[in-house]
């Protein structure tokens, strides 16, 4: 069973359909010792092959359209926020004190990319709020030098920041979390209740792009980066996507342009607001949460409890570490997920940990929440009931670690421990990448299942070497005018015959929209 099977089997999808599916390999992006280009184009193949088969449901009578997935675009997506340009300037993708430190007995990741993040990290430290950034860096790296690894962990932890301490992929396969995510499905679904099927208005194949989330209204309460990718494609497929954040917590204003196009964005306080967030959910037909397990149950946002009050609803939940265990509560990131599940220990040196080429537990998990959703739609149109699918950062790192077999053989001969030849500097992470094909070999990729797999040519011209992702990034960049100014971006990586190639909607300023259906 080769990747795209694997992902498609866990989406509940049939499995004749991966015929349609038609790969154009790169093997000059996403270069890692792990198989990250292969996770990637699973996640996104089955994405679109997920569209493809929903379009086929409301509008395209010859059967499921076609898909290519094209690894030179997907790269490009994968790090869709460093191709971003805003108005020629090069976004920030990392605060200051989000990098490695070094401990007393090894390395701890932070992450401080959100104002009361770094407040709430320099507090747990002893340190003044107001620091400035130089000073902090200085004062935060001189005090974790002392101080063992997992005690930064939990005292961070404790006052509500982000940190991780470095594990091995034994050492995170030995805990009681890493136990529990290993028994969890990839992505879990389920049926809530005994709703009625679902009726779809039809796409009319004549109307331009074929469209197959077109009339749908999707509730997205998501943050940072997976959860957004994953509505960001939502609204590319034609589905009315309206981001509701709380007034108080602004989004990394970068982050918010990056993962923005095709949607609207609004506040809402839930806690004063309730009535309208009740309406909104009125009339939605999915709901997309990324906040962290039960951090929303207060105000009835658990999947039984949205669907009690709208029947017939689809919810989809992303978090960090898993809705399960002993870390389901704690805070994570794509950066620190790496840490904390021995990926960056695989990824780096005897000297150093490393990072991924992309954050491709983010990017991955973001088109596998999309998929679920997708498919979800679809037996809801065959079979009824409110359905919940479920994805979480740390089961996409188990599978990108472990290889998508079922049984875990396709991990066999890959390193477990810090070691391999030096890769070249992580600007993004503070880490080092690893350079690929010196840390074993990976059977995730070498699949001889039933989609095609073609070689594809440079695609790019010699000013293309070095940009993100891989050489040759721009056949995959376009720029247009946004109202925060002209922007660069990565174009979707989902693609099928006769579906959208580009969002009909440029990003707009965070919380600007009203908090209602157009």
């Amino acid at each position: 069973m080769d990747e795209i099977e694997y992902v498609w089997s866990v989406l509940g999808g049939d499995a004749a359909l991966t015929a349609r599916v038609a790969r154009a390999a790169r093997p000059e992006v996403l270069e890692a010792r792990l198989p990250v280009r292969a996770l990637a184009s699973a996640c996104v193949g089955a994405c679109a092959l997920a569209a493809a088969e929903l379009a086929a449901r409301r509008a395209a009578p010859g059967g499921v359209p076609a898909v290519r997935v094209d690894d030179g675009a997907v790269a490009a997506a994968f790090t869709s926020e460093r191709h971003l340009r805003i108005g020629g300037r090069e976004p920030v993708s990392f605060a200051p004190l989000s990098r490695l430190w070094r401990t007393a007995d090894g390395w701890v990741r932070t992450h401080a990319n959100y104002p009361h993040h770094r407040a709430r990290l320099l507090a747990a430290l002893g340190l003044a709020r107001d620091t400035e950034d130089a000073r902090a860096v200085d004062a935060v790296g001189s005090l974790l030098a002392g101080l063992p690894a997992r005690s930064v962990e939990e005292t961070v932890y404790a006052a509500g920041g982000a940190a991780v301490a470095l594990r091995t992929p034994e050492e995170w396969a030995a805990s009681e979390q890493g136990r529990a995510v290993a028994g969890r499905p990839l992505v879990e679904r389920g049926v809530l209740d005994a709703s009625p099927a679902r009726t779809f208005a039809p796409v009319p194949p004549s109307a331009g792009a074929l469209l197959p989330a077109a009339g749908l209204r999707v509730l997205d309460l998501t943050r940072v980066i997976a959860g957004p990718v994953a509505t960001r494609t939502l609204a590319l497929l034609g589905a009315d996507v309206l981001r509701v954040d709380p007034p108080g917590l602004p989004e990394v204003p970068d982050q918010h342009v990056d993962t923005g196009f095709g949607k609207r964005s609004a506040t809402l306080d839930l806690t004063c607001d309730q009535a309208a967030f009740e309406e909104l959910l009125g009339a939605a037909d999915v709901v997309v949460t990324g906040y962290r397990p039960g951090s929303l149950d207060r105000f009835g946002l658990s999947p039984r409890a949205l669907a009690a009050r709208r029947p017939g609803l689809v919810v989809a939940r992303l978090s960090a570490w898993g809705a399960y265990g002993p870390w389901a509560g704690r805070r994570g990131f794509d950066s620190l997920v790496q840490v904390g599940t021995g990926i960056a220990a695989l990824e780096g040196t005897a000297d150093r940990p490393g990072a991924l080429p992309a954050q491709a537990l983010d990017h991955g998990t973001g088109y596998l929440l999309a998929a679920g959703v997708l498919r979800a739609l679809t037996e809801q149109s065959r079979h009824g009931g409110s359905r919940y699918v479920e994805v979480a950062l740390a089961r996409t790192a188990a599978w990108l670690s472990a290889g998508p077999a079922p049984d875990g053989a396709s991990g066999a001969g890959r390193p477990h421990g810090v070691g391999g030849s030096a890769g070249s500097a992580s600007a993004d992470t503070g880490g080092t990448r690893g350079t690929g094909g010196t840390g074993g070999p990976s059977t995730m990729g070498t699949g001889s299942g039933a989609h095609r797999v073609c070689a594809a040519g440079d695609a790019g011209g010699p000013g293309d070497a070095g940009e993100a992702g891989g050489p040759g990034a721009s056949p995959w960049l376009r720029e247009r005018e946004s109202p925060l100014g002209r922007l660069r971006y990565a174009l979707p990586p989902v693609r099928f015959e006769g579906g959208p190639t580009d969002w009909e909607r440029a990003p707009g300023p965070w919380g600007a929209d009203a908090a209602r259906w157009v």
